[in-house]
């Protein structure tokens, strides 16, 4: 790796100059190879913690909220293709009619951004902070904003004022206010309620593991 890493820096400085700079170190003497900066980063994650776009109450969108009165619109042979934020289950029978990438909130993206989030931190350590929720006046180092979606991800179970939970919402309403929990396929962006599968632990089970992490953390969010 090291010797790939130095060719690649030596004879494309064109590409090198684009992404992480390894020669800095960072917290605790370690290096970063990343395709983000930290400009890069902050640009990002202003957009990404931004509950007009991206940011939902339950975690984080798969298409931006923006897009519910801005579609994105493109001409195809003369037909007219139109993508909008839909936060449920998909208007149209694209995926098969069931599933949909255009707004709700699928756990294995969350998962990801969270565990990179965490590793970055690393890097960067508690000086390094965004804004979050965008326009909030608050600012986290990226730990803090890691703990602060699977706080969002977790309520999803939690019950809230009225002792309901959100999974239950959908299509199980006798379900919110007793102990047994579905893991749904995905998530309703605004409201947090099941949607897809009702019996997707291989992915959705992934709650554990941020319940496990923000126990150990001392972060653990107990109500909604």
């Amino acid at each position: 790796f090291k010797s790939r890493l130095e060719w690649y820096l030596e004879y494309r400085p064109d590409l090198a100059s684009l992404v992480s700079r390894w020669q800095e170190p960072g917290m605790k003497e370690l290096r970063l190879v990343a395709l983000t900066r930290g400009h890069r980063m902050k640009c990002l994650l202003r957009r990404m913690l931004d509950p007009e776009e991206f940011l939902s109450d339950y975690g984080v969108r798969s298409l931006s909220k923006f897009h519910q009165t801005h579609p994105y619109s493109i001409t195809v042979r003369g037909e007219e293709k139109i993508v909008s934020y839909e936060p449920a289950e998909s208007q149209t029978g694209i995926f098969g009619g069931n599933s949909n990438w255009r707004g709700p909130v699928w756990f294995p993206i969350n998962y990801l951004l969270i565990e990179s989030l965490q590793q970055f931190h690393h890097y960067y350590g508690d000086d390094f902070k965004v804004e979050c929720p965008t326009g909030s006046g608050r600012f986290m180092h990226l730990k803090e904003v890691a703990n602060e979606l699977s706080n969002r991800l977790i309520k999803i179970w939690l019950r809230d004022g009225n002792g309901e939970r959100a999974f239950a919402r959908a299509s199980q309403p006798g379900l919110g206010s007793s102990d047994h929990y579905l893991f749904h396929e995905y998530f309703h962006a605004d409201i947090g309620a099941g949607l897809g599968a009702s019996h997707q632990a291989g992915w959705t089970g992934l709650v554990a593991k941020l319940i496990q992490q923000q126990g150990e953390f001392g972060t653990i969010q107990r109500s909604s």
